[in-house]
């Protein structure tokens, strides 16, 4: 069963920054694309950041320039580093994990880890 761990997330000012993890215990991480989602109160999910197994990246419009997507496939782990916080940046943060092929191809979430960014 595919497992994702999050970490990182807490209360910062505005113009602070956080560090999310996600770590995956299994052996397809390295062949995964891996992402970051959010849900605010009130609104819908939405798609943060993207890295590909090869490290292409992509970021909403609403994150570029201050939030970076990164990977260690090494430690199985994905990385959003977030700077210039804002409070429009409050919500849930989720990492998600995508194969696109095998046995477990598939789309899987973790539990959500809370970022509050609030003076």
């Amino acid at each position: 069963q595919v497992q994702l761990v999050e970490s990182g997330g807490g209360l910062v000012q505005p113009g602070g920054s956080l560090r999310l993890s996600c770590a995956n215990s299994g052996s397809i991480f390295a062949f995964a694309i891996m992402g970051w989602y959010r849900q605010a109160p009130g609104n819908q999910r939405e798609l943060v950041a993207t890295i590909t197994s090869g490290g292409r990246t992509d970021y909403a419009n609403a994150v570029q320039g201050r939030f970076t997507i990164s990977r260690d496939n090494a430690k199985n782990t994905v990385y959003l580093q977030m700077n210039g916080l804002k409070a429009e940046d409050t919500a849930v943060y989720y990492c998600t994990l995508t194969l696109l092929g095998g046995r477990e191809r598939g789309d899987y979430w973790g539990q959500g880890t809370q970022v509050t960014v609030s003076s």
